[in-house]
């Protein structure tokens, strides 16, 4: 148990590493090129290379680090009085200046773009294995049961009650995961649950151990849909089978 904080040290340092590595790189090569060849705008632009492959393999921190390694590189072999860290001109203040805010604005495009990746990826997967868990459930308990399980885990929450208001029915269903925890509290996040019929119940969900998305979200509007067309599509099957006595005997026999 010791070992994983010190091997990710490690790994985390090595990418630190590589960037500056690579930054080195990029002005080696931009010197032995010449400076009177590239002149200061083409030199500013090519050491934004590294810094945003840097930030966009390993994220926000190596690529403000590289940032920083190439402003340092710009000013010590590209501005003069050249092979110093002073700057001898007000013009060269402005280039420096102007080339670390670019740097550090392309980091955080690249991070917010890598996030959104990150985000769509991550609600693609969890409405597959949503949609995969709800296929095939006969009853509206089950997707009840079904839907308590899968928010629980998915946002790591302290507890999800799922009601569903059955069609043409006075008692509802309530599912809790886990069961028989009463809370005292409201929910943090209540989202309802419509279908074609009009509202067919609602999601209280409490204590999670990550940030929920708003109830208007994306993430949230999908899976409501999807729980809303599952309970709809059980509400049919069920009382498709009440209305015909003749399927109830047929099961029994």
């Amino acid at each position: 148990m010791n070992t994983k904080p010190a091997s990710f040290s490690i790994e985390q340092l090595s990418r630190y590493l590589i960037s500056a590595l690579v930054v080195g790189g990029v002005s080696g090569l931009l010197l032995l090129i010449g400076r009177e060849q590239l002149g200061e705008a083409v030199i500013a632009l090519l050491l934004l290379v590294p810094v945003g492959w840097s930030a966009g393999r390993w994220g926000q921190g190596p690529g403000i680090f590289a940032a920083l390694m190439a402003a340092l590189a710009f000013d010590f072999f590209f501005i003069p009085p050249f092979y110093t860290f002073s700057v001898g001109s007000l013009e060269g203040w402005l280039v420096l200046a102007i080339f670390l805010a670019v740097a550090i604005l392309v980091v955080g495009r690249i991070e917010s773009s890598l996030s959104k990746a990150h985000t769509s990826e991550r609600e693609a997967i969890l409405m597959y294995e949503l949609s995969a868990a709800l296929a095939g459930l006969r009853t509206q308990e089950a997707v009840a049961y079904t839907v308590a399980r899968f928010l629980r885990q998915a946002f790591m929450a302290r507890q999800v009650t799922v009601v569903i208001q059955p069609r043409g029915q006075a008692a509802e269903i309530a599912v809790s995961e886990p069961r028989d925890v009463p809370q005292t509290e409201k929910p943090g996040c209540i989202l309802p649950v419509l279908n074609n019929w009009g509202l067919a119940g609602e999601i209280q969900i409490w204590g999670s151990e990550v940030v929920l998305p708003s109830p208007e979200s994306r993430i949230f509007r999908n899976f409501v849909s999807q729980i809303g067309q599952a309970i709809e599509r059980t509400q049919m099957a069920e009382a498709g089978v009440f209305a015909n006595p003749a399927l109830v005997s047929s099961k029994v026999n």
